[in-house]
């Protein structure tokens, strides 16, 4: 979406607020023992208060109004009351919402009580290169050189990266151009950010897989060679200089 007027400005403002707050109030409601049914029906309710509606129900018929993923499962988990959690379990939620015709998505993982699993180093990477990528991002800068800065950091972090899911465009609809904002470098991808155009950027660092494989249910990833994965998110306005985080709200 490129920004036109101050009331898309405002609208797409409005709407990652709304998401970024529920995805803070659900992490911090997560606990050891809750289901991952419980976590989605608290941000359901969020969502609601603050008139907006679930995007991957509204938009895919998802089985949930935020995707939860735990441990090997990393993306689209499909929140189940079968599903509780222990200490030391990884957990991603993935909010994205419509508010007012205005489309936003962010998400994060974290780890539930104690680093029993030894992933914290790998969530705290994830996050610091989304945060260095973002402040890479300016109106004309390739998108390719962001994959290419994401992929070396995974690299001497002791990590590599998901190659078959990336960042997208978002703000009139959950998914737009520019589609694969990739987590590695692609020599032939000629793309610019484009100023005042929103975007969603998102990590995907692994500790041993490079693609995804979908499981049974349809909707959740696991990683084609095992391991963790852990994914950050925000949504972004680009300038002419640093970007402007929409979802800056969710403590990311």
């Amino acid at each position: 979406m490129i920004i036109k007027t101050e009331e898309e400005l405002q609208g797409i403002r409005k709407v990652s607020e709304a998401v970024a707050l529920t995805l803070g109030k659900m992490k911090a409601y997560t606990q050891i023992g809750m289901s991952t049914k419980d976590i989605d029906e608290y941000g359901r309710q969020l969502l609601e208060n603050l008139g907006a509606k679930s995007a991957p129900f509204e938009t895919y018929g998802f089985p949930g109004y935020s995707c939860i993923s735990v441990n090997k499962e990393f993306a689209h988990g499909v929140p189940s009351d079968k599903v509780n959690l222990k200490n030391g379990d990884i957990i991603n939620i993935d909010v994205s919402a419509e508010l007012d015709g205005f489309w936003s998505d962010n998400g994060c993982s974290f780890i539930v009580g104690e680093d029993v699993q030894g992933v914290q180093h790998l969530i705290d990477t994830s996050k610091e290169i989304l945060l260095d990528a973002i402040a890479q991002i300016s109106g004309g800068v390739r998108i390719a050189d962001i994959g290419k800065l994401m992929e070396t950091k995974a690299k001497k972090a002791g990590y590599t990266v998901i190659r078959d899911l990336g960042g997208h465009g978002v703000g009139r609809s959950l998914h737009e151009e520019p589609d694969a904002i990739m987590n590695y470098y692609d020599r032939d991808d000629k793309r610019r950010f484009r100023k005042d155009s929103t975007v969603a950027i998102e990590t995907f660092i692994s500790t041993k897989s490079a693609f995804i494989e979908t499981m049974e249910d349809g909707w959740a990833f696991v990683g084609n060679k095992g391991g963790f994965v852990a994914q950050h998110e925000h949504t972004i306005l680009i300038t002419s200089g640093k970007p402007i985080i929409l979802t800056a709200a969710n403590g990311i």
